[in-house]
C-alpha cells in the first residue's frame, strides 16, 4: 500500500511517499503555498495521483499536552477539504515534535541551517509517515 504524508504549514507543505510495500517513508517534495488553497490542493491531488497513493496521512500539530489548538484546527479543516476532493482515505496522525526530529536528522547529516530550511518540511513529512507506517494503524 503506497501512502503519501503531508506536513501542512502556512508557507509550505512537506510531502513524503512510502514504498509500494508501505514500509519505508522517503522525502518527496515541498509544495510552496500559492495563497490559493484550491490551487495547492490541486497540486497535492496531482502528486497523490502521480504516486499512485492509496491513503494520505496528514500530520496533526497537537499541542504538547495533546489538545487541539488553533494550528490543529486549521489542519483538521484542510484535511477535511482534502478528504472531500481526493477520493481516497485521508487520515490524521499526531505530528508532535516531527519538525524538531527532522531538524535533528538534518543536523546529524551535516546539512547547514540555510539548506535545511528548504527541505525540513519534507523531512518532517517523512517522520510523520514513518511513524504512521510503523504503528500499523488501519485506515479510518
Amino acid at each position: 500500500m503506497r501512502a503519501v504524508a503531508l506536513d501542512i504549514g502556512t508557507r509550505r507543505i512537506g510531502v513524503a511517499l512510502s514504498d509500494s510495500a508501505g514500509t519505508l517513508a522517503t522525502p518527496y517534495e515541498v509544495v510552496q503555498r500559492s495563497g490559493d488553497r484550491a490551487r495547492d490542493h490541486r497540486r497535492i491531488a496531482a502528486l497523490v495521483e502521480e504516486a499512485g497513493a492509496e491513503v494520505v496521512v496528514v500530520g496533526l500539530p497537537l499541542s504538547l499536552d495533546g489538545t487541539v489548538g488553533p494550528a490543529a484546527h486549521n489542519v483538521l479543516e484542510e484535511a477535511e477539504e482534502l478528504r472531500a476532493g481526493l477520493g481516497i482515505p485521508v487520515v490524521t496522525w499526531d505530528e508532535r515534535l516531527s519538525t524538531v526530529e527532522a531538524e535533528r536528522r538534518l543536523r546529524a547529516a551535516g546539512v547547514k541551517a540555510k539548506e535545511g530550511r528548504r527541505v525540513v518540511d519534507q523531512v518532517a513529512a517523512t517522520v510523520i509517515l514513518q511513524s504512521w507506517l510503523d504503528s500499523g494503524q488501519p485506515l479510518d
